[in-house]
């Protein structure tokens, strides 16, 4: 079965589920985090994978502060995974590799998270109460698209008990890699205590972690 066919059939299973309707309800194999789209019309429900599964680090986004093919996409998640994996090997990028490679819940489409897209896992999954960065937080693909920073207090602490500082799902408070790429030698991450959205050299790795992700259409 090709890669494409593969997808579909999966997104077949998972609309054999109900339509998530609660952030952090289990779903399609993970988590659901909230909704993306254009112009905020939804395409897709997020899917964030388990912790125990899916959570990976510290792990580097590169081994070489070095240019990769294509990686440029902020809301084009499986994209940007596919190009980087076809850019070299599971040494080269560790952290696409292991999203990539995933089989959870009988689903095979993980992939790393673009910018955007874990964005929105940051504003509906948050894990503390602490103030946001509020020169982070723009995001044209969150449904209903956001034009302006966070506030110190918006978005709060996610109300999924799971996700909650201490719960079995957080995303700690520790900075998770996305998959777009910000320059030639660095990538973008986004911290679960802060928001702060940034970008650093491909081969940082000390406090730098992954979740991986997949999508469904609505």
């Amino acid at each position: 079965m090709s890669g494409a066919l593969q997808v579909v059939f999966q997104n077949l299973r998972s609309f054999g589920e109900p339509a998530p309707t609660v952030i952090g309800q289990a779903y399609g194999g993970g988590f659901y985090a909230g909704q993306i789209g254009v112009s905020s019309v939804a395409t897709h429900y997020l899917v964030v994978g388990p912790f125990s599964s899916a959570n990976s680090g510290p792990v580097q986004w590169k081994n070489a502060n070095t240019a990769t093919a294509g990686a440029d996409s902020d809301i084009n998640g499986p994209q940007n995974t596919a190009d980087i994996v076809a850019d070299g090997n599971s040494t080269v990028y560790p952290a696409a590799h292991f999203c990539n490679d995933l089989v959870i819940g009988g689903f095979t489409d993980w992939y790393m998270p673009a910018k955007n897209e874990l964005e929105v896992c940051y504003y509906n999954l948050k894990p503390s109460a602490s103030s946001n960065n509020t020169s982070s937080g723009i995001n044209p693909n969150a449904v209903p698209a956001r034009a302006s920073n966070y506030t110190a207090g918006t978005p709060a602490q996610t109300s999924a008990a799971a996700f909650q500082t201490g719960g079995a799902q957080e995303f700690s408070s520790l900075r998770y890699w996305n998959s777009t790429e910000a320059s030639a030698t660095s990538a973008w991450y986004q911290q679960f205590d802060t928001g702060n959205q940034a970008s650093r050299a491909k081969i940082q790795y000390p406090s730098y972690k992954v979740r991986a992700i997949r999508r469904v259409a609505v």
